[in-house]
């Protein structure tokens, strides 16, 4: 269902000025691919809380594009956001993905190959890939070729030039109250008050503080801490050319990065909003699953830190307007997706914005509907 059409980038002759037509909240990538996209519609000022852009969890994200990855609404978005990934010079570059598990291992091996695509591989054969492989705890292995590094930053800045096409980024600027007004919102933080037509939620881990903010209802957005750690190259190798291990189920993960490993315990605790960092207990534990199925021990950290990926109830994101309030629309519970599934999310809101036909199919326009909390609950969402 959409918005309806969004007309005019002028104030009616019957509403109050307006500073502009789109107020976004948030500067991760959620927020401000949307503003980019509502910039071919009106004006736009985004409000990011910290003093740069892509300050919690997309500057802290393992920057995969991988479009078999997460839940059929994420992997709709993601292969829809494909096109334009592949369009951008230099934005992908090939990393391609490898699991690994013991013997005992198995039956979440198997299960892990059906479900990411992956094709079994002899363990000797990825030992030619990942030299650093335990040939005594190593029994099974497969390889898959549909995964790319993201250079998020360049993705970020992209859309960044977009927005301020016909908009402009206000950064350390807190919103700490909202207000509906009519035609519109007032949305006040230290520098003063803005006003808009229409309100869009994309506050990554604080989405249901904004809601609540605003008099909207939360849909009940569960922050989930993931841990990192960088470490050394193993053994002093080049691993700029390995791909990206997982253990089953996802319980570890080790990808290149700049010379060094990204390891990461792979965990989702259930977290308040707030600036994360690593639980040391849980990092160890991680890279203990790590270093189990390798040859080299982790002998030094040159760097840890965590972030909080952001799920719903279904681990659907909600993409569209408040159903107790259309003017206010939510971009949030991207969870660990966000940049992958970006360009196609972001143009699903501006869509439904615009009251055009949006390019993803029905059923995933109706998957990410915020309406859906509501029909679930007979007309209440979650408090």
């Amino acid at each position: 269902m959409g918005l309806g059409p969004f007309r005019s980038r002028r104030p009616h002759a019957t509403l109050p000025a307006m500073d502009c037509d789109f107020l976004v909240i948030g500067g991760g990538i959620a927020g401000v691919s949307v503003a980019a996209r509502l910039a071919a519609l009106g004006s736009v000022i985004l409000f990011e809380a910290e003093p740069a852009l892509a300050f919690h969890a997309s500057g802290r994200s393992a920057a995969l594009y991988e479009p078999q990855y997460g839940p059929p609404p994420i992997v709709a978005l993601s292969m829809a956001s494909g096109d334009e990934f592949r369009s951008l010079p230099g934005l992908l570059s090939p990393r391609g993905l490898m699991l690994v598990a013991r013997a005992d291992q198995e039956a979440a091996f198997r299960e892990d190959v059906v479900a990411m695509q992956f094709t079994p591989l002899p363990v000797e054969d990825a030992r030619i890939r990942v030299p650093v492989l335990n040939p005594n705890k190593v029994a099974l292995a497969a390889v898959a070729d549909h995964g790319w590094d993201i250079d998020t930053d360049r993705l970020i800045q992209h859309f960044a030039r977009a927005l301020r096409a016909n908009g402009r980024i206000v950064t350390g600027a807190r919103v700490t109250a909202l207000a509906a007004e009519p035609g519109g919102w007032r949305a006040t933080h230290a520098g003063g008050t803005v006003t808009g037509r229409m309100l869009f939620n994309a506050a990554g881990a604080w989405a249901d503080e904004v809601a609540r903010l605003a008099g909207v209802r939360p849909l009940g957005l569960q922050p989930m801490r993931r841990s990192m750690a960088r470490i050394p190259a193993p053994g002093g190798h080049d691993v700029s050319g390995w791909p990206m291990l997982f253990g089953p189920g996802e319980d570890w993960y080790a990808k290149p990065d700049a010379g060094a490993l990204i390891v990461s315990p792979a965990e989702e605790h259930p977290m308040d909003p707030h600036d994360a960092w690593a639980d040391d207990m849980v990092l160890a534990e991680g890279l203990a699953r790590y270093e189990e199925m390798v040859t080299e021990p982790v002998t030094r950290l040159l760097a840890s830190w965590a972030g909080l990926r952001s799920f719903l109830p279904d681990r659907a994101p909600a993409l569209g307007r408040d159903p107790g309030h259309p003017s206010f629309i939510w971009v949030a519970g991207q969870g660990g997706y966000g940049f992958q599934s970006a360009p196609a999310a972001s143009q699903l809101v501006a869509d439904l914005v615009a009251g055009r036909t949006p390019a993803v199919d029905a059923a995933t326009v109706a998957a990410v509907d915020p309406g859906r909390f509501s029909n679930a609950r007979n007309g209440s969402t979650a408090a």
